[in-house]
């Protein structure tokens, strides 16, 4: 058991203690796509927040038209606060267009949608994936517990082990040493020590206060996780943010390549990194930067075969080294910015997606 802090308030299990927490007063968001309909780890998460009993339960959802109905009722069987988005509905995309939003779709956009819509009715916002099935009711309470106690921001961190073996490999592999490549160059760059300290960067569970929610621009696709920690950096700094211990966590695994995979995420990943410490001043050397990533990702190897072979788990050096090559690649300046504004800097209103959104619905389910 450890209890070791890091330049952010890192917030641990040792007891198994649920913290009281202003559930009453939050949206959780719960992003979904055709991949999580009536699956086992989707269903256990909504059965779980049925004991939570959250003001509202935000799904923004991103599938076909004829799959919006099952979807939808597949939903309704759940006793919950809860309101969906069509991310994809017809009229919602005209009108991100003719407000000057539309463009590449994906999870951070779905996210920021209903991050309008939760943040202007409710004083908290937690966000967190579908797809694990170890999720537990009192991760929200967790992610909670920090915003009423004087933080802006908090991030949740868990152990990725199953089936024998070491998971987490976008973080393990590609954050973590690319971030240290970068801290070994930029050594006094505040936000590269910021992102630093997150135990699992790339975890989909966070909480914020309304305020932050609706003052981050989003990242469109794979990269909102690291996108929204280079937004908090700058809105809540190290003093206003906290992580918080979620234990051991199973989720859905990915391949490697493909146009899901880790290698694709992995693009989105470094661009939305890369823009990050770059929009605070860093200027990484982008001819160094790729082979100083491998150099530190290689040591990083070593390290996780040892920790594997202490714990008795399986590691294949050569298939982690293969996956280094792979996202090496990601490894390149980051291009135009494309996120989404800050809602505060939009004049979309969160009521008229909603509205949009039930209109869509009424015209596929007539």
């Amino acid at each position: 058991m450890e209890y070791g802090q890091e330049r952010i308030a890192t917030l641990h299990d040792l007891t198994g203690t649920v913290p009281d927490a202003p559930t009453d007063r939050a949206a959780v968001v719960v992003p979904m796509t055709e991949r999580e309909y009536a699956g086992l780890a989707a269903e256990r998460v909504l059965s779980e927040l049925e004991a939570v009993a959250p003001g509202e339960v935000v799904v923004p959802l991103r599938v076909s038209a004829e799959k919006v109905g099952p979807f939808l009722d597949w939903l309704a069987g759940f006793d919950l606060p809860l309101t969906v988005l069509w991310c994809n509905g017809p009229g919602v995309i005209d009108l991100l267009d003719r407000h000057g939003l539309n463009g590449a779709a994906g999870k951070g956009r779905d996210v920021w949608l209903a991050l309008g819509m939760a943040a202007a009715d409710h004083e908290y916002v937690v966000v967190h994936d579908a797809d694990a099935r170890t999720y537990d009711a009192s991760d929200v309470a967790r992610l909670l517990f920090p915003l009423a106690h004087g933080y802006d921001f908090s991030k949740g961190y868990y152990a990725r082990v199953e089936n024998g073996r070491l998971y987490g490999r976008l973080c393990r592999l590609f954050y973590a040493p690319l971030v240290r490549a970068l801290a070994d160059a930029h050594p006094s760059a505040d936000v590269v020590s910021y992102l630093d300290a997150f135990r699992y960067a790339l975890a989909g569970e966070f909480g914020a206060t309304a305020d932050l929610a609706q003052s981050v621009s989003v990242e469109r696709h794979w990269g909102l996780e690291v996108g929204t920690l280079g937004e908090a950096f700058g809105y809540a700094g190290f003093d206003g943010t906290a992580q918080v211990d979620l234990g051991r966590y199973e989720h859905d695994h990915r391949a490697v390549s493909g146009p899901t995979g880790l290698s694709d995420m992995s693009r989105h990943v470094g661009r939305a990194l890369l823009r990050a410490v770059e929009s605070h001043g860093v200027a990484p050397d982008y001819e160094t930067l790729p082979e100083r990533y491998r150099r530190v990702a290689d040591d990083l190897v070593e390290q996780y075969a040892a920790d594997a072979a202490f714990n008795g788990l399986d590691y294949d050096r050569g298939d982690e080294r293969e996956q280094v090559d792979a996202y090496a690649e990601a490894v390149r300046p980051p291009g135009e910015d494309r996120r989404l504004p800050a809602w505060r800097e939009t004049d979309l209103s969160p009521n008229e997606v909603l509205a949009t959104s039930r209109e869509d619905v009424a015209e596929v389910r007539d």
